[in-house]
């Protein structure tokens, strides 16, 4: 099956989006430990990226707050359970690793929900940034961490003004 990619252009930077037509299987940063690259066999076509590039676009300038979209994140059974975990943390609001792994039913499992959390094919859209230090600190993030302090600020401003993530 073909893998469409295109970029972009976000206030965190240019984004490579990568689907198969019909899910979204990849949002990559261009800077940080989730930096990506279209691969060479993959086909530029913006056709697939509407729905996301609105909605996308929606979230930065603050009308949305949840991403309805089609995805497809390739992972083993307990990376998805995560994601699908992180998929429950309110706009504007973090939790920490250990209430992310208690929330999986694996509460001694922070450690290896942290693993899954920083290897999310799909940050954003599936909301890594949004799990914080258990002292509240903002901790890896594959965008880097002033994207993760911008992306929450972000939602910050639009759920409690005044509250800022600097660094």
């Amino acid at each position: 099956m073909a893998t469409f990619y295109r970029y972009h252009q976000t206030p965190i930077g240019t984004l490579l989006l990568a689907s198969d037509g019909e899910y979204l299987q990849l949002l990559g940063f261009p800077t940080g430990a989730m930096k990506r690259r279209h691969d060479s066999g993959w086909e530029k076509n913006d056709e697939p990226f509407k729905a996301v590039i609105k909605q996308l676009d929606e979230y930065f300038d603050g009308s949305r707050q949840g991403f309805d979209l089609p995805l497809r994140p390739e992972g083993t059974e307990f990376q998805r359970r995560v994601w699908q975990a992180l998929q429950q943390i309110p706009y504007g609001e973090t939790w920490s690793y250990g209430e992310l792994a208690k929330y999986v039913g694996n509460p001694k499992a922070s450690r290896a929900v942290g693993a899954a959390n920083g290897i999310n094919p799909i940050p954003v859209i599936i909301p890594c940034h949004r799990v914080i230090g258990s002292n509240g600190k903002l901790t890896g993030f594959g965008g880097g961490l002033e994207t993760k302090a911008f992306l929450l600020n972000l939602e910050a401003k639009r759920r409690a003004p005044g509250l800022d993530f600097g660094l």
